[in-house]
């Protein structure tokens, strides 16, 4: 079985508005099994248009205008994904790959509690479950990400920012997939919950083993989590380096650039250290 689980060779996205705008350009990208990958670059730069795009979650005007996206599934089998029919999508998503969406904290509906909203993944994805064991595989979930099985019959309204997107983690994580990605997950959170996110997310990889694309504008953020992080820019990425040597040894001007934009705690006011 291969090392890498998702594998991106060349892969183009067009806004077919007027003018034409190329949002991304020829990237080629492997996610490993079990690391987390970090996406960073400026807003506009084809962070999600990527991630969007290699799950076929894109709508008009975005056209994927080439490449290839294979999933290298544990069973074995490369699955092909610019391939699959509309059903064989369906089932792939959420089942191989999971996403949690920007600003999906606030996509909960607010007049459905918690426990049946993480229900209708099992009712949709595991028709065969019986009842109880929707129930008890919910309530597992809530526990796994420290919301707690009390919360069943929670209403979104009554969970903090925090805690409603643990449940979106959860729900994620629900059919236990391969891979996960996260869209600026933690934007809206204050540093100490966005903190508490980011150390469960990286327990929940250990525990399970899924590999995670973690995208985000903030580099600082993606330097703790991160095994190795992609440089985006105009649509290309335009360095890919583990952690370590992205903060140690930035190779491209623009991610100097990046990091230097970041205040510093000590050091001269007005002056940014590298």
């Amino acid at each position: 079985m291969t090392d890498s689980l998702l594998s991106v060779r060349d892969f183009s996205v067009v806004y077919d508005v007027d003018p034409p705008v190329r949002a991304v350009k020829d990237v080629t990208l492997d996610i490993k099994r079990g690391e987390i990958v970090g996406l960073a670059g400026e807003s506009g730069c084809g962070k999600t248009t990527l991630a969007y795009g290699v799950q076929r979650l894109l709508r008009p005007p975005a056209v994927i205008t080439g490449g290839d996206v294979v999933f290298h599934d544990k069973s074995g089998d490369d699955v092909d994904i610019n391939s699959l029919g509309v059903e064989e999508m369906r089932r792939f998503r959420w089942d191989k790959v999971s996403m949690v969406f920007q600003g999906a904290m606030n996509a909960l509906n607010p007049v459905a509690t918690i426990g049946s909203q993480l229900e209708d993944v099992f009712l949709v994805h595991r028709p065969e479950m019986s009842r109880v064991e929707r129930r008890n595989a919910v309530v597992e979930l809530l526990e796994i990400v420290k919301v707690g099985g009390q919360r069943l019959r929670s209403y979104p309204h009554e969970l903090s920012g925090g805690m409603r997107q643990r449940v979106m983690i959860a729900m994620a994580l629900a059919l236990r997939p391969q891979l996960m990605v996260m869209d600026e997950p933690t934007t809206a959170l204050d540093v100490l919950v966005q903190r508490e996110i980011l150390r469960q997310i990286s327990q929940l990889r250990h525990e399970f083993g899924f590999s995670v694309i973690f995208i985000t504008h903030d580099l600082p953020l993606l330097l703790e989590i991160s095994d190795r992080i992609a440089i985006m820019r105009e649509g290309e990425i335009v360095e890919l380096a583990p952690a370590e040597r992205i903060w140690n040894d930035p190779q491209h001007e623009y991610t100097r650039k990046l990091l230097a934009s970041f205040p510093r705690l000590t050091g001269e006011k007005g002056v940014v250290a590298r």
